[in-house]
């Protein structure tokens, strides 16, 4: 492609186009005015500009015989003078014309270049979606050569030059790009991923909450650019620092270093392999070490004939056996709360073949661990989509097979067994680095960080469910299975305390869909939770009134069965007591029951004593709660004498501040002028009130965005 002029020397360029062009408006500006004086004006200065341009044009076409052009691939800056015929003295009319005529010869050109612009810039695009990101450049170079504001072309090209990794020349079309578009979302965000691979984390971030500046809507895609950046940053310093502790010496950072090499050493056998791997999983006890792991090429030990052939077999020796669980918890160990880990460790063909395997069909305690790896990496979104890459609805079949089957031999299974049952032979000691101690005896690193407590399997997978139907697909398929939801149903059931809230955790992510196979179960789900709100966990209960907020809507005759069970009291409890979350499920509730069933209205009316509860509520900061309050109390004014309960509260009050545009919601001001009309209609000597705060033409106004009933 042709050479680029100096940053420099294109701004000033691009700086004096424009300016001309502001000239050239002001100018036609002038002589399309009914001023006179403006006019005569107008016409005296652009007759003085022609004269000074036509000079400038003789001296330039004397000197271009003896000096050589420079080919400018960005923004041109001549201006093609107005015809040469032109001469001071015509007529205001026939230099008008002229004008006219020069003006649609430039908006021709125009046109003629921008059809060859945009042919190339297709021609750009294909040579792109084929891989060849060299000629892309040159075509969407060409193409601004035909046209140099064309902010596509230049954030084309900007792409093409990240593929290519030239971050520098990236940058420099993104900024020409928003020269011509200000707003230009998608110059900001290929700008931020050219800082972001020249590690200038503090820019990259800029770049992105422009975006977000400028459409409010791209939150989520602002939101996944800024994690992508943290988490870039949090790697390169990680290990950054990782380097400064081998650099100074460090005992722990060292022996991770010799553990690698000697297991990787040539001529080890399933043993030897299997202690340096334990110890191993012992060393990478921390970040540092986690990533020292990750540096030295520690997810390179399936490379490792051994541990390779112990991994990928189909039927595995009790040795075999003993390596791969070794293995799991390695990566189990390398992979906590480290994404980046994951995503290599995700990212290896062989691992993403054999995990489903081992889960489905290997030998209990491979299961176990296989499992535990799995819900480990399950809890970040990048991992949940790498798993979703390999199989979502496979995972989910064998999930779900997994907690369908279980019986008290696999919950036996699920205990993990002591370190002692592990059989050692007789072998040559080798001491190592940091006082880990010989590789070969009889292990007591082992008894205490890598014997976690026994957990029931059910709990472990329903909670890993739970984690992948955070992601829109696998929630979808989820909640259309009705063996999922009996699972879940029968866990509650369970003893468990783990067991029961990964039951419920799962639940209320599935409650996020609406589908029939919820509509059926309603009643069963309701029911259960019912029975849960009595719990001595806390946790249970907050989870649990959770699931039942979200499943009542699904069914009129479930929220006829929670209201004959006592449900309105049990809210009401849990408003006065409970935390912040409970009570806004406990409300949400509330106005469920309220709005289909009268006994729900007489019950709050009962139990509430003039509606304490609620115009506590109202005075809330959290919107969703008071719109739900207002709502309620709405409801409950339908029944006699429930505003006269009112007289001499401060609702007037609390209902005409939300109705008159301290709420921000919409449905917060109508559910507060709704109860407000109600109120004064059931019981008039509310109004004096009203008219005292001069709320008359404040509920007028609210009440013409409410839907007329």
């Amino acid at each position: 492609p042709p050479a680029m002029l100096r940053d420099e020397d294109t701004e000033a360029d691009f700086q004096r186009f424009l300016r001309r062009v502001d000239e050239v408006a002001s100018l036609l500006q002038g002589l399309n005015s009914s001023d006179s004086a403006v006019r005569e004006e107008a016409i005296a200065e652009t007759e003085k500009r022609l004269r000074e341009e036509g000079a400038s044009r003789e001296e330039e076409e004397e000197e271009e015989e003896g000096r050589t052009t420079v080919n400018r691939t960005l923004i041109s800056t001549s201006v093609r003078a107005f015809p040469s015929q032109i001469k001071a003295g015509h007529s205001s009319g026939a230099f008008l014309a002229a004008l006219e005529k020069d003006a649609k010869e430039r908006a021709q050109r125009r046109k003629r270049n921008e059809q060859l612009a945009n042919a190339l810039k297709e021609k750009g695009n294909e040579a792109f979606r084929e891989g060849d990101f060299a000629l892309a450049i040159q075509r969407y170079t060409e193409g601004l050569e035909k046209l140099r504001d064309k902010q596509e072309l230049y954030t084309n090209r900007a792409q093409a030059y990240l593929k290519l990794h030239e971050y520098e020349k990236a940058i420099s079309d993104c900024e020409w790009a928003l020269k011509c578009n200000k707003n230009c979302l998608k110059a900001y965000f290929l700008m931020g991923k050219a800082h972001l691979a020249l590690q200038h984390f503090s820019e990259s971030r800029q770049c992105y909450e422009k975006m977000l500046q400028i459409d409010p809507q791209k939150e989520n895609l602002f939101k996944g650019c800024v994690k992508e950046a943290n988490l870039e940053e949090k790697r390169v310093r990680d290990e950054e620092r990782a380097q400064r502790e081998v650099q100074a010496g460090n005992a722990a950072a060292l022996s991770i270093q010799e553990l690698l090499q000697r297991i990787n050493s040539p001529g080890q056998d399933l043993l030897c392999c299997t202690v340096g791997i334990r110890l191993l999983a012992e060393a990478v006890d921390s970040c540092t070490g986690q990533t020292l792991f990750r540096t030295n090429n520690g997810f390179s030990i399936l490379g490792n004939e051994p541990v390779r052939g112990a991994f990928c077999a189909e039927r595995k020796s009790p040795a075999e056996v003993e390596l791969c669980v070794s293995l799991l918890l390695l990566w189990q160990a390398a992979c906590a709360g480290n994404e980046e880990n994951q995503r290599l460790l995700l990212g290896q063909a062989e691992v993403s073949a054999q995990l489903p395997e081992l889960l489905s069909s290997g030998p209990q305690e491979i299961q176990r661990e296989t499992l535990a790896l799995i819900s480990l990496c399950s809890e970040s979104q990048s991992s949940r989509r790498l798993l979703a890459r390999q199989g979502l609805s496979r995972w989910l079949q064998i999930l779900l097979a997994f907690v369908k089957n279980r019986d008290k031999e696999a919950d036996g299974a699920m205990s993990i067994p002591s370190a002692d049952s592990f059989l050692v032979g007789t072998h040559t000691l080798v001491l190592l680095p940091g006082a880990l101690g010989l590789i070969f005896p009889s292990f007591p690193v082992f008894q205490g960080r890598l014997r976690p407590e026994s957990r029931a399997g059910t709990a472990l997978a329903l909670g890993t469910l739970g984690n992948l139907s955070a992601e829109a697909a696998a929630r979808a398929q989820l909640a259309r299975s009705r063996d999922c939801w009996l699972a879940c149903l029968e866990e509650c059931s369970a003893e468990d305390t783990q067991g029961v809230l990964a039951a419920l955790g799962l639940m209320l992510n599935l409650l996020l869909e609406h589908n029939d196979t919820i509509q059926d179960l309603a009643v069963p789900i309701s029911g259960r939770c019912l029975a849960l709100l009595s719990h001595q966990d806390g946790r249970i209960v907050t989870v649990t009134t959770g699931v039942l907020s979200r499943a009542l809507p699904a069914s009129p005759s479930a929220v006829e069965e929670v209201v004959k069970g006592g449900v309105v009291k049990k809210m009401l409890k849990f408003l006065k007591v409970a935390g912040q979350l409970t009570s806004s499920y406990a409300i949400k509730i509330l106005s469920i029951c309220t709005k289909s069933s009268r006994q729900a209205q007489e019950e709050l009316v009962k139990w509430d004593k003039r509606f304490q509860v609620l115009l506590k509520l109202l005075e809330s900061e959290d919107e969703q709660m008071v719109g739900n309050a207002a709502f309620c109390l709405s409801q409950c004014l339908l029944l006699p004498g429930a505003a006269t309960s009112l007289l001499d509260s401060s609702v007037v009050q609390l209902l005409l501040r939300q109705a008159g545009g301290d709420a921000q919601r919409t449905s917060v001001q109508q559910n507060s002028a709704i109860a407000l009309g109600r109120l004064c209609k059931a019981e008039p000597r509310h109004i004096p009130q009203l008219r005292k705060l001069n709320g008359f033409s404040i509920l007028s106004s609210a009440m013409k965005h409410v839907p007329s009933s």
